[in-house]
């Protein structure tokens, strides 16, 4: 599979600080790759080393097979975490300002925001300036999407148009890197790459990421109470339905239960990606 973005070995210093350590990522072709990781682990960082924002310490960043470059970032449709819009100037005016950038000549702005074409972007709701901001790194056709939490602040149903576009824009062959915090959605990546303090920790599929992770899945009468002795204990528990799942083995929850007095059908059942991303990141963290 030929790459769209590469990094090997990609080291981001400044000063003391280190950014972004000896990173291995690679985006293909129709395939979407989601980049996760917590406020600071490093992902912006990367993100605009592959764009030639920031140029790497050590190790190497490329887009399609070259150094990054005005040339290669003209193939590149970008959504940073602050959109890239201009509040000052209405919808029209930030379309026509990026045709002119990337020279496309006759693209009328999409139908879905032709009635907003007159308001300011300033003045529209976030969900809506997301659309505007992804059709915008739409508008010329790229070959590559790096969207840097696309989705961040906006409601259920805008989350999921804009991942309906993304997937279609994979299926014909866009590549795709997502940076993401939420879970359901980095479900829907190909792949996924998570970092933490500025290294690759985990990566592969979603199965390959999750790979033989268990929890505690507890079955009991009163799962208010079970919930908030183990919520007490400094435990992540979650509630789905009447039946809480807890990170650990089943021989030491159902050790907690009987320490609290409370009784309960205890199983190990596989863990969800969630459940494994936070193991993952407490394991890397306390390395």
């Amino acid at each position: 599979m030929a790459h769209l973005a590469e990094a090997r070995t990609a080291t981001m210093r400044f000063g003391d600080f280190t950014a972004v350590e000896d990173v291995h990522l690679a985006v293909g072709s129709g395939e979407v790759v989601g980049l996760l990781g917590a406020n600071g682990a490093g992902k912006t960082t990367l993100i605009r080393m592959l764009l030639g924002l920031l140029i790497p310490t050590h190790g190497t960043v490329s887009l399609f097979g070259r150094s990054p470059s005005r040339a290669t970032r003209r193939r590149v449709g970008y959504v940073p975490q602050t959109l890239g819009l201009y509040d000052d100037l209405t919808v029209q005016e930030n379309w026509e300002f990026t045709s002119a950038a990337f020279g496309i000549e006759g693209k009328s702005l999409p139908e879905s925001l032709a009635g907003s074409g007159q308001v300011l972007v300033g003045d529209l709701s976030l969900g809506l300036q997301r659309r505007v901001a992804f059709a915008v790194a739409f508008a010329h056709d790229p070959d590559l999407l790096i969207l840097d939490e696309p989705t961040s602040g906006v409601g259920p149903l805008s989350s999921s148009r804009l991942w309906d576009d993304i997937r279609s824009s994979a299926e014909e062959g866009t590549g795709v890197l997502v940076t993401t915090h939420n879970m359901e959605e980095a479900e829907q990546c190909d792949r996924l790459v998570i970092m933490v303090g500025g290294r690759v920790v985990s990566s592969g599929t979603l199965i390959e990421v999750i790979g033989s992770r268990q929890v505690a899945q507890v079955e009991c009468d009163d799962w208010r109470k079970v919930f908030a002795a183990l919520d007490a204990d400094g435990l992540i528990v979650q509630v789905q339905g009447d039946r809480l799942r807890v990170p650990g083995t089943a021989d030491e929850v159902q050790a907690l239960l009987q320490h609290h007095q409370l009784t309960g059908n205890v199983t190990a059942v596989p863990a969800n990606l969630e459940e494994a991303f936070v193991d993952i990141v407490t394991t890397a963290s306390q390395q």
